[in-house]
């Protein structure tokens, strides 16, 4: 008993450690990219009705920090075309990434809707172009 309670306890510690280290690697990573320039090129987007409300949405951009900017320009992108359309809403379905030379490329995919759909992954259309028009990224 008191062999599995010091078990218990080392693994405990070790988690811990590894939730510590987890967390420095965030917060490193959070200031290399609040201390790194800014200065993305948006390349251009392409839609592709695949079927009735499923719309695809190419993007490329340059200047990137990671995956999480080139699925925002494409995240923007659907939303002026889900406003566009006469939607007010769309749900994220996927969206692949991948980089060639100093092009970012972005393949994403939403459903547009109406009403609010089911599902997690949301936008409200009208507060995503706002916020996308505030920073800058260009929309449909």
């Amino acid at each position: 008993m008191i062999a599995r309670v010091a078990y218990l306890g080392a693994a405990v510690a070790a988690l811990a450690a590894c939730s510590q280290d987890a967390e420095v690697s965030r917060a490193v990573a959070s200031a290399e990219r609040a201390t790194t320039p800014y200065a993305p090129e948006y390349l251009g987007i392409g839609t592709r009705l695949l079927d009735g409300d499923l719309v695809a949405f190419d993007v490329e951009m340059t200047g990137a920090r990671g995956n999480a900017d080139v699925a925002r320009y494409a995240e923007c992108a659907a939303a002026r075309y889900a406003l566009i359309r006469g939607y007010g809403f769309a749900r994220h379905v996927r969206t692949a990434v991948d980089k060639r030379g100093e092009v970012w490329e972005g393949d994403a995919t939403y459903v547009i809707s109406d009403a609010l759909p089911d599902g997690l992954a949301t936008i409200d259309a009208e507060v995503v172009v706002a916020a996308c028009e505030e920073n800058g990224i260009p929309t449909i």
